[in-house]
């Protein structure tokens, strides 16, 4: 089950503001949700930030996400080894299903698959 991309979640009080200080660092706005917004290089649109205020749909705030190939795999997978499952297996209204697991040291870990 290879992964596809890793995502760093950062929380902020303010979207706008981080987007510009992010954007002084070279990445752009390739989506935003209002509470969530993904940065990208422009040059290698493979290196991404997200910045969320909150998580409109999940009862935390992840610490970073994780694209798989197989997210019905990971969860049966995250289950199996008795890993806490933060938040269920949900598809979602703009096109992902995910779950959130905790890691090892108390991480939150937005698991997901795009549809």
């Amino acid at each position: 089950m290879p992964a596809r991309r890793v995502v760093p979640n950062v929380q902020s009080s303010s979207l706008p503001r981080s987007a510009e200080f992010y954007g002084e660092l070279g990445l752009e706005e390739v989506m935003n949700h209002g509470w969530i917004m993904t940065l990208a290089s422009p040059g290698n649109p493979a290196v991404q930030l997200s910045v969320m205020a909150e998580d409109r749909t999940a009862p935390v705030a992840p610490d970073l996400s994780i694209e798989v190939e197989d997210v019905d795999a990971a969860y049966t997978a995250m289950r199996r080894r008795g890993a806490q499952i933060v938040h269920p297996l949900t598809d979602e209204e703009w096109g992902v299903r995910r779950f959130f697991v905790r890691d090892p040291d108390g991480r939150v870990v937005n698991v997901l698959g795009h549809r």
